[in-house]
């Protein structure tokens, strides 16, 4: 019997303990959500000349290593490609129109396109682009908060060429989540722009 409330005793005497160590512990702390980690390829350009897909193009830049293009057939349209950017499931599309005394009929499609995004955009902030060196003059639209696309842009001579392009990732839009992938293709169009040239 003695052996029987030792046992008993030996048991209360481990749940209190059990009981005491858990009430004096540290008090829990939300934790921050995270994202998972993203690695991005080191930023490398070469002439996109240099590249069979786009050596005949009336257009030419830096394209990244990254980067594959995919010429897009069109009824009707010629030079239009994809640069697909595999590693971060994200594309820039890239369009292009020969000017026949409609370039303010391509601006005003250009920026309607773009604004048909405002309704999810918490700001579309415009940034005027002119080389007169290199005849390109063009604008560049940061759209933030979580629209489909991030970044839309448009190029031309005034003349001859109209290059519109625009930057989608494929996934549900989170601008938190998607911001390193964000700022690494910003850097690839603003050098895409700054090397832009006309070949014809």
């Amino acid at each position: 019997m003695r052996n029987k409330w030792s046992i008993y005793a030996c048991r209360i005497i481990l749940i209190g303990t059990c009981v005491f160590l858990c009430a004096c512990s540290k008090p829990a702390i939300p934790r921050e959500y995270g994202y998972y980690r993203i690695t991005l390829p080191l930023p490398q350009y070469q002439p996109s000349e240099l590249n069979p897909v786009l050596k005949s193009f009336p257009y030419a830049f830096q394209l990244s290593t990254s980067a594959e293009p995919v010429i897009i057939p069109e009824p009707n349209e010629h030079y239009w490609v994809n640069i697909n950017y595999p590693s971060l499931n994200a594309t820039i599309y890239c369009s292009y129109k020969p000017i026949h005394h409609n370039l303010r009929q391509l601006l005003d499609d250009a920026n309607e396109f773009v604004y048909s995004h405002a309704i999810k955009a918490t700001a579309i902030p415009e940034r005027e682009y002119h080389d007169s060196i290199q005849n390109v003059h063009g604008m560049y639209f940061s759209l933030e908060g979580n629209t489909a696309t991030p970044v839309q842009f448009y190029l031309t001579d005034s003349t001859k060429h109209f290059v519109r392009g625009s930057v989608y990732i494929n996934c549900v839009p989170n601008r938190d989540s998607l911001a390193p992938i964000i700022d690494y293709l910003q850097t690839d169009v603003t050098r895409m722009i700054e090397s832009f040239r006309w070949t014809k």
